[in-house]
């Protein structure tokens, strides 16, 4: 009989449980069907959710928002931009890679840039221009431990960054080995000529090599590139693509001791119409042909953060010679550069690293067929000139703050322009030294990672 009983109470308490239950869950699904609504919200959340296509590559998907505020000052007239800064622009990148065996792998890597009132191309007239997304990567790779990687597609090459190698924190904020990424896109100003008749056609990056790229430096391009396997440090590389341009170049990163170095040194040539370092048109059918050799040391000392780092590039345009532009005369084809950056980062706050760093850029350059129109500031002939010779020079100063609790960081730095311009009148061959204003420019902003 207890045993009945127990039985019984114990059966009981099991359905009263079940009861509670079923009445719970006919309360929470408000008369609909539960499993119904479940696998309704569960569509929801994989409709808005990043996925990827398959199980076997993985997806990682990261970048960066980067948007400051540039002041600028052209020796006579002053403002204030929102921009992009175009040292580090904000961009939305997309890797991913799968093993093939334990030698092989393979993957990809897409990359889009954005770019907002771009900060290279804003100037005394336009502080919008027009905005732009543009294709970084877009390439498949195949990786052997043993032998090395090639990537195919769009992609960088042997040279690509091979002036701007920078261990130290301020390397978003501000390269000193590529002044044109802030501040080159204004104009020109006849030096104490006011308002609207100082300002020239020529942009500030039209004397930086025609198309501001320092000498030495390479681009991102449609290539096939190769990387072989790190042996003590150093790490050849090859490319070639966009109609026979080609570079080789070796790279080292590593520790000396207290110090952590890291170095790179390419050569590269062109031949062709279109070629991604030949951006100075010489040939009267169109066609490039040039060379370069460009490369970059940076040294940090680990213990006190003080840092130090050297580029130089030089490039030469073998068309020069031959163009008629300048038949006849004795024209330079060389364009040259050096830069240096020195400073310290240490952890002063809690918050993260703190940055601060003094830069110079020193840029002689030859012939430019960039035409110099009739009645151009800078143009004292009465026919159309060309860019004879240039010269710029940049001294910067900076301090960046690490947020890192929240991949962030700000900043502020300050550029001045120098620049001197010789322009040669068409026809006559008659050459003529123009004065040009500085330019001063202060950029403050951050970048927030993602």
């Amino acid at each position: 009989m207890k045993n009945f009983t127990a039985r019984c109470g114990a059966t009981l308490a099991f359905g009263a449980v079940l009861a509670v239950s079923a009445a719970s869950a006919k309360a929470a699904d408000f008369g609909g069907n539960c499993c119904a609504d479940l696998e309704e919200r569960i569509a929801e959340l994989e409709a808005t959710t990043a996925r990827k296509g398959n199980r076997k590559v993985s997806l990682t998907i990261s970048g960066h928002v980067h948007q400051a505020i540039l002041f600028w000052d052209d020796g006579d007239e002053r403002n204030a931009y929102v921009t992009t800064n175009d040292t580090s622009r904000t961009r939305l990148r997309f890797r991913g890679k799968a093993k093939i065996n334990t030698d092989w792998s393979a993957g990809y890597r897409v990359e889009l840039g954005f770019r907002a009132a771009r900060s290279d191309r804003v100037d005394q007239n336009n502080d919008d221009p027009a905005t732009t997304v543009d294709i970084r990567y877009t390439s498949w790779f195949v990786k052997s431990k043993q032998l090395g990687e090639i990537h195919v597609g769009r992609t960088e090459s042997s040279s690509q960054g091979i002036t701007e190698i920078h261990l130290a924190r301020s390397k978003y904020a501000s390269k000193s080995a590529d002044p044109e990424d802030y501040g080159a896109g204004f104009q020109l100003r006849a030096a104490g000529v006011a308002g609207a008749a100082g300002l020239s056609g020529l942009e500030w990056r039209r004397i930086l090599k025609d198309n501001g790229v320092q000498p030495g430096e390479g681009a991102r391009g449609d290539h096939v590139y190769y990387k072989s396997p790190s042996l003590a440090g150093f790490r050849l590389n090859a490319a070639w693509g966009e109609d026979d341009n080609w570079d080789v170049g070796v790279r080292y990163k590593g520790k000396l001791g207290d110090f952590k170095v890291a170095a790179g040194i390419a050569y590269g040539e062109a031949n062709e119409d279109g070629a991604s370092i030949c951006e100075v048109l010489f040939d009267d059918d169109g066609r490039q042909k040039c060379s370069q050799l460009g490369g970059s040391v940076s040294v940090l000392h680990n213990p006190t953060g003080v840092f130090l780092t050297f580029a130089a590039g030089v490039y030469e345009d073998e068309n020069a010679t031959t163009s008629t532009a300048f038949a006849g005369a004795p024209v330079d084809d060389e364009h040259t550069f050096y830069s240096f950056m020195a400073g310290i980062q240490q952890n002063l706050v809690p918050l993260g690293k703190t940055t601060v760093w003094g830069e110079y850029f020193d840029y002689d350059g030859g012939a430019n067929e960039r035409t110099v129109d009739i009645g151009d500031a800078l143009n004292p002939f009465a026919g159309n000139a060309r860019i004879w010779n240039s010269g710029v020079q940049v001294y910067g100063i900076g301090i960046s703050q690490d947020i890192d609790a929240a991949a962030m960081a700000v900043y502020v730095s300050y550029r001045h322009f120098e620049g001197d311009l010789t322009v040669r009148e068409d026809g006559t061959g008659n050459l003529a030294a123009v004065a040009i204003e500085d330019l001063d420019t202060i950029m403050t902003g951050a970048q927030i990672k993602f």
